[in-house]
């Protein structure tokens, strides 16, 4: 029987029928799911100004960029090919912002070629950026805020040890920059990173940027991040998004008071918009007992889904081919040739050869963070949309794997 907890179907379009039409292992992505967490967004800030700017690298395939546009987002883009990949999809390059960590300066200079909106993220970038441009450009700053959210320091970007950003204690030193190269400053920025779960630490954020914000007069947006917490156990709880929206929304109208005219308010949600639209379709190739533990070997692994290996994520998984099946206890496993536990300990009904499991959580970065280790395949990616299970990226071959190396006579 499908539950809230464990789905058998989506919108219609059963599970099982996805596995056999399109194998395994594949990433599904409920559609619906994505343009309900932007609603839900846009209504938590529609007492302000909002752009929405999604945090591509959780999920980066085009047609679910196409989605995004269609819900009323835009993009944040942390590489050049992500930038193209929002072109791809449809959006103008107005819509797109650029906010890349110790890049090239080549690449800063192709994003302003495209026409985007450049988030700057070191003093020296700075100065090569006003020598290149001076105030014909316009572009943002990220600003470190010194804050740690979240609680994992994996996760969290802007604590003071952080490479991202500029130093908020650096702020005379952006200042005499600015000035110098005559820059046009018309956004500021910051991200502390994932699992913020309430409005005060976020408030904590918006507020470096508030006070910040009165030593640039031609700002036209505010971007406080995104990191908005999502849960991943039964027991856990997320982000009271309509709370977070009502507090900081009220900051920000204050503060754009007291600057002296409306600003536009930037969020770049990632985990929150597909983390919970994404499941991860495996099969199971044994079950090997042991006089204290059962594995159950699947067809996937840190190939595929790396965060439990790499955060010590959890993921909830559930067997989709016999859910009335006795309780029993097993360490999910991969068949990458490293220790790739998916989930440890975890109560399952029976597990059996050939049962389909499902990943839960898998939305945000889960393929994009997808390799080809072991030599292995990437897996396929379907989007349920209106009823109707469609492919958006077809399962690697081995042609794929040996298409660009080059083998040379010995």
């Amino acid at each position: 029987m499908s539950t809230a907890q464990n789905p058998i179907q989506i919108q219609g379009v059963s599970l099982e029928s996805i596995a056999e039409e399109f194998g395994t292992p594949v990433y599904v992505y409920d559609g619906k799911k994505i343009v309900s967490q932007v609603k839900i967004l846009q209504e938590a800030f529609s007492e302000v100004p909002l752009k929405i700017k999604y945090a591509t690298k959780a999920l980066s395939n085009v047609s679910v960029l196409k989605l995004m546009k269609k819900a009323g987002a835009g993009v944040d883009a942390v590489s050049i090919e992500e930038v193209q990949l929002g072109l791809l999809a449809g959006f103008e390059a107005s819509e797109i912002m650029y906010t890349p960590s110790g890049v090239s300066f080549e690449e800063i200079q192709d994003a302003v070629n495209l026409g985007v909106m450049i988030n700057l993220d070191s003093i020296p970038l700075m100065r090569q950026f006003g020598k290149e441009y001076g105030s014909s450009v316009p572009a943002c700053i990220r600003i470190n805020p010194h804050i740690m959210a979240g609680g994992n320091i994996k996760i969290s970007v802007g604590h003071k040890a952080s490479k991202f950003g500029i130093s908020i204690e650096q702020l005379s030193e952006i200042l005499e920059v600015v000035k110098e190269y005559d820059l046009k400053i018309e956004g500021l920025h910051l991200h502390t990173g994932s699992d913020i779960l309430d409005a005060e630490v976020f408030l904590k954020g918006a507020n470096v940027l508030f006070e910040a914000a009165f030593n640039f007069p031609d700002l036209r947006f505010i971007d406080c991040g995104g990191g908005f917490k999502v849960a991943y156990k039964p027991e856990d709880i997320s982000t009271d998004i309509m709370e977070v929206g009502k507090k900081v929304s009220a900051a920000f109208q204050a503060f754009c008071k007291e600057y002296g005219r409306q600003l536009e308010l930037w969020l770049e949600p990632g985990k929150f918009l597909v983390s919970e639209c994404g499941l991860l379709l495996v099969k199971v190739n044994v079950v090997k007992k042991t006089p204290t533990i059962t594995f159950a070997g699947v067809d996937s692994g840190l190939n595929h889904l790396i965060r439990p290996m790499l955060y010590d994520a959890y993921h909830g998984v559930y067997n989709l081919s016999n859910p009335s099946g006795p309780l029993e206890t097993y360490h999910v496993v991969g068949y990458i040739c490293e220790t790739d536990t998916i989930a440890s300990n975890r109560e399952l009904n029976e597990v059996r050869a050939g049962d389909i499991l499902v990943i839960k959580n898998a939305g945000a970065y889960g393929f994009s963070m997808a390799s080809n280790y072991n030599s292995r395949l990437r897996p396929a990616e379907v989007l349920v949309w209106e009823g109707k299970a469609q492919l958006i990226r077809k399962r690697e071959t081995f042609e794929d794997i040996i298409s660009n190396q080059v083998i040379i006579d010995l």
